[in-house]
């Protein structure tokens, strides 16, 4: 029986009223669900509602009337309404069990996706040791994603899939399920956890089984330009959510944009300039020699271990190029310049010595 048939009437394309795109397997169940209790709910809320309305005017106070302090009882009655409750609710718990323990339960054949959260963004981590920010699925594959949180607790929620599942930190957090329709989608974290909290936002793309390859080969690459490779860094490694890009704009933390070679005083007073030293070091220690006006603002967490030296190395090209306040096309693809190769006779010289 089709429980969805009166809330299509305002259905968006592929969705319906009350819900987003059919994206899962928990999808036909979770819904089916929703709408049994929906219609449950408003049975007996006009069974209620009717019965007191009805009774208000039966029973109305009429003039010369005397009532009976005697209070009426119905033993047939009263096990009737106890009874039929609690078999309704029974049978709910009993189906809501079986979709929990359905969705806590993967299959042994599954595309496994490492997931970092952290302060304002969404890390994907792939098979072939690709990265996004967005998520890419193949379509008709059982998806296992591992999840971790760096910072605070977050929550991976996507409508299309029915499924949610908080990121705890120092937990290891595991969600699956399996994709049916491919598509764009939303996801949310659907746990506060900041300032910007309503920004944590990535979209997942399932994608047919070979459009998912490609994706995944191209994600593999990077930029060979260094102020190029910073911005692709950029882009997924969080620094987006807290660092602007653009001259004076703050969105957490300060922007990147002209503050190249800037003097400033931190909160302990001290003057710092912003090179390569210091952005080391903020990388490793953020909060070390933080600025004075940012003192109350969200804390960045460390990334100490979370980057290899060529990338602080691109991430410092680009905010290098940022000096100006821009990045030139000239400047963010040039390339470094070839190594020397020793000739053969200072190869042999070398090897002489």
């Amino acid at each position: 029986m089709n429980l969805n048939l009166l809330p299509t009437l305002f259905a968006e394309h592929q969705g319906s009223f009350w819900f987003a795109p059919a994206g899962s397997t928990f999808a036909e169940e979770t819904d089916w669900l929703f709408m049994v209790l929906l219609y449950i709910s408003g049975f007996f809320f006009v069974l209620v509602v009717g019965a007191m309305v009805w009774f208000a005017i039966k029973f109305r106070r009429r003039a010369g009337y005397q009532g009976d302090s005697t209070a009426l009882h119905n033993n047939a009655l009263e096990i009737f309404w106890t009874i039929v409750p609690t078999i309704i609710v029974c049978w709910i718990f009993y189906r809501g069990v079986q979709g929990y323990m359905d969705m806590t339960n993967p299959p042994p054949e599954t595309v496994d996706i490492n997931v970092t959260a952290s302060k304002w963004n969404w890390s994907f981590t792939y098979p072939n040791g690709a990265e996004s920010n967005e998520l890419h699925l193949p379509v008709d594959k059982s998806i296992r994603l591992r999840m971790r949180s760096n910072d605070v607790l977050h929550c991976f929620y996507v409508p299309a899939f029915r499924t949610k599942q908080d990121v705890v930190p120092g937990r290891l957090n595991v969600l699956w399920f399996h994709t049916i329709l491919e598509g764009k989608f939303k996801l949310f974290c659907a746990e506060y956890c900041g300032d910007n909290h309503s920004e944590m936002l990535a979209d997942v793309q399932v994608h047919s089984q070979e459009d998912y390859e490609k994706k995944l080969a191209e994600l593999n690459k990077h930029p060979e330009a260094p102020v190029a490779h910073g911005e692709w860094l950029y882009e997924r490694r969080g620094c987006k959510g807290c660092h602007s890009l653009e001259p004076g704009k703050v969105v957490i933390g300060p922007s990147f944009a002209g503050s190249w070679n800037k003097q400033f005083n931190n909160i302990d007073g001290q003057s710092v300039t912003f090179d390569e030293q210091y952005f080391i070091e903020s990388v490793e220690s953020p909060q070390a020699k933080m600025k004075p006006e940012f003192a109350k603002a969200s804390q960045m967490p460390s990334y100490k271990g979370r980057l290899k030296p060529k990338e602080i190395d691109a991430l410092i090209a680009m905010i290098r190029a940022l000096e100006d306040g821009q990045i030139t096309d000239e400047e963010r693809n040039a390339l470094p310049p070839p190594e020397e190769v020793p000739q053969d006779g200072a190869a042999q010289a070398t090897a002489t010595k």
